[in-house]
């Protein structure tokens, strides 16, 4: 017998199984199937843990890796996370590695957080509600006042306390919003930030010109973590999926991006961003493919010689960066048969309500060699096969599939690197 429900319990059911039937679990398929990888979830435990405790909070990003080939359920992680994150009052942001979001380019991938940032009790985009969170006279807004104006200490250019002077005390909402986009990556005139401050008549408390476009990132991603917490979250998650993509750079970019992967995971002492989460997923074997002196790129020896020509302060960061991917992080498990079961089981409940269809019981097919021993294999198949049985109900299927393998193939058509810039704008 079929259960019958309400509308949008079939809806959000249908929406679940559509994103699992093409392979990306979303929201709410993960919280219906939940995530069994206890040793990921007891170490993403233990940094928020880490990042909330005021009286020793670590002056650095804490990090994590996770690796597993495709299909073993990493993006699923990833969003479990996510929620787990947004229930304890962190601010989280997943980021896909990709063309347009190179590993290397930090201005693109925090813009990337920024743009796909989640808050746990608004809707909007991130970087207005934070603006509109913050309380001007609050004893965190002076805490987030006093810090960034200390700029010999935090690093930051005289930008970033004028643009906040300017954001509490101006009545320009244009104004306003400008600073807010500015905070979040956008460039942002700087007569205007002075203009605002002669309108409250504090032009003469601040002095700066228009910094480095280059120096702008890491201040950018230090200054909002500090502003995520001084409007009331406990720290600011960044989920960095499919690093793997590193690989299909050229030599220069794939070393700029292990200094950036360091960098992420709080391995650059000089710099700090303290109530900084980050977890990555990567393919189990990039290591050993790109990395190790015996693969087929053997950026151990090359990567060092050509930075130096280069990039020469960044060849430590990038060293520290191999390191990590070296050591792999933490392996997903494969799910033991009785999890297998339970989720087949509870796959095909949410496929009956779904369709207000009985969906016959399949065999629990543990275990597997390659592609058909991975949980998504075993998902979609599942889905596949009801799919056929419901429309053609005479029809015997027999699933196949194809084993997928990462390619480490440099693509020529990535983005080529960015040049550095300076003027009015910033």
């Amino acid at each position: 017998m079929t259960q019958r429900t309400g509308g949008n319990t079939v809806l959000a059911y249908r929406s679940a199984l559509e994103a699992l039937r093409n392979g990306v679990p979303n929201r709410e398929a993960v919280r219906l199937l939940g995530c069994n990888q206890p040793e990921a979830e007891s170490e993403f435990t233990r940094l928020l843990n880490t990042a909330q405790d005021t009286t020793n909070m670590p002056d650095n990003a804490l990090g994590m890796l996770v690796s597993g080939d495709f299909g073993t359920g990493k993006s699923h992680l990833l969003t479990y996370l996510e929620h787990l994150a947004l229930e304890r009052g962190f601010v989280c942001s997943k980021v896909v590695i990709s063309k347009e979001t190179p590993l290397y380019d930090l201005s693109k991938v925090f813009k990337s957080a920024v743009d796909n940032g989640r808050m746990p009790d608004r809707k909007g985009r991130l970087i207005e509600e934070l603006g509109q969170a913050l309380a001007p006279r609050s004893e965190a807004y002076d805490a987030l006042y006093v810090w960034a104006h200390d700029t010999p200490a935090n690093g930051l250019s005289q930008i970033f306390p004028a643009s906040l002077r300017v954001h509490s005390d101006s009545r320009d909402l244009q104004l306003d919003s400008e600073v807010e986009r500015f905070w979040g990556g956008d460039p942002i005139l700087v007569s205007r930030v002075k203009g605002g401050l002669r309108q409250i008549r504090q032009l003469q408390s601040y002095s700066f010109r228009a910094p480095r476009v280059a120096e702008l990132p890491p201040q950018r991603l230090r200054f909002t973590t500090e502003l995520i917490k001084a409007a009331g979250y406990k720290g600011w998650v960044v989920l960095l999926d499919e690093i793997e993509l590193v690989g299909s750079y050229s030599l220069l970019q794939r070393g700029r991006s292990y200094a950036e992967l360091a960098r992420w995971m709080g391995q650059a002492v000089t710099q700090k961003y303290p109530g900084l989460i980050v977890v990555g997923t990567v393919t189990a074997d990039f290591a050993t493919t790109v990395i190790d002196p015996s693969g087929q790129k053997r950026d151990r020896d090359n990567v060092g010689p050509r930075l130096q020509a280069r990039h020469e302060d960044i060849v430590p960061l990038a060293e520290a960066g191999m390191r990590l991917l070296e050591r792999g992080g933490i392996p997903l498990s494969p799910p033991p048969d009785s999890h297998v079961q339970s989720t087949m089981d509870e796959l095909r409940r949410i496929y009956s309500i779904a369709y207000d269809w009985n969906a016959p019981p399949l065999l629990a097919k543990s275990g597997g060699a390659g592609y058909q021993g991975r949980m998504r294999f075993k998902v979609r198949s599942a889905i596949n096969e009801w799919d056929l049985i419901r429309v053609y109900p005479n029809s015997r299927p027999d699933i196949v599939g194809d084993d997928f393998r990462s390619s480490y193939t440099e693509d020529h058509d990535l983005e080529t690197e960015s040049k550095d810039n300076a003027g009015d704008d910033c």
